[in-house]
């Protein structure tokens, strides 16, 4: 109740005048209360409705990326956990944003509102849960495949598989079931950041971001799924990006160098590594994490992809 109430009184200004004032970077206000900016449906009059659904995609998951930056940066932890992987407008109501950010939040639900009333013009159905089949084809990974993983967990130790079968090609997520000892629903964002995983699995959210580029700066968090307490802050730098051939398929991958600290309780120590995906489909290539917590010490490496048998 406290929280609330310190909240609600940074939130006392008037909403039209806070939006006004927030563009010109001052009074802070929820984003959900950020008026849109009007957009004219006349704009996309002329789109058919594939076309409408993907830049709705494209618009939520800009604002969705933007609220993560003010979250991360206001501190509220609103949005750590259990959101969707695009943006659902009312999520954001405790959510304060100001200056540019408000602006760009404005702009989004502008265009967004837009294409709304463009799409029900055009009587679109509501758009499929699947990606149409030209963007599934797209993608290096088909539903049905096999992604095979080779872990290691330390140097004397043998090498282990880790395998995903992949689900669903779904808007802005891939669905996999990872196979073997620890089964269980394994779930990504297009741009490579997991949103679901098996206890006892790591997995890293909001680390990176769509059509990453060289020199690029992120951070985020890296977590032991079965332990909340087991979390690492990492930052991340964009080294290299380009075209690679692996396990017979051909990636636009983007390296990553990660670095950090892990924290357990009140000790903390060191992370270094590398994350390597793919810039297409966020599908993971290689991922090398080193730290004293063992928790947070693996090389894993994509070895092969079996196609769907006939």
């Amino acid at each position: 109740m406290a929280a609330q109430s310190a909240l609600m009184k940074h939130l006392r200004c008037p909403i039209a005048l806070c939006v006004t004032a927030a563009l010109l970077a001052g009074c802070a206000t929820r984003s959900v209360n950020v008026l849109p900016l009007p957009a004219d449906p006349a704009e996309f009059a002329h789109w058919d409705c594939n076309r409408l659904d993907d830049e709705r995609d494209r618009v939520q998951q800009r604002a969705a990326d933007t609220a993560y930056a003010v979250d991360e940066r206001v501190g509220n932890n609103i949005l750590a956990l259990g959101m969707g992987l695009m943006v659902f407008w009312p999520a954001l109501a405790a959510l304060r944003a100001d200056g540019p950010e408000a602006a760009d939040l404005a702009l989004l639900k502008g265009r967004f509102e837009a294409l709304q009333t463009a799409a029900a013009q055009r009587q679109c159905p509501p758009p499929a849960a699947d990606l149409p089949p030209d963007r599934a084809k797209a993608l290096p990974v088909a539903v049905g495949e096999l992604l095979v993983y080779e872990d290691r967990l330390g140097a004397r130790l043998a090498p282990t598989e880790w395998v995903l079968r992949v689900d669903a090609l779904r808007r802005g997520e891939i669905d996999y079931r990872l196979l073997g000892a620890r089964p269980g629903a394994v779930r990504q964002d297009l741009a490579g950041n997991l949103a679901a995983a098996p206890a006892g699995e790591l997995a890293w959210m909001r680390l990176l971001r769509p059509e990453m580029v060289l020199g690029q700066v992120t951070a985020g968090e890296i977590v032991r799924v079965d332990d909340p307490k087991a979390h690492a802050r990492v930052r991340g730098q964009v080294v290299a990006v380009g075209p690679q051939n692996l396990a017979g398929r051909r990636f636009d991958v983007a390296v990553m160098e990660l670095f950090g600290d892990v924290s357990m309780g009140e000790v903390s120590t060191r992370l270094t590594g590398v994350i390597v995906v793919d810039r297409n489909s966020g599908v993971l290539l290689r991922l090398d994490l080193s730290s004293a917590n063992p928790l947070f010490a693996l090389q894993r490496r994509l070895v092969r992809l079996e196609p769907v048998a006939p």
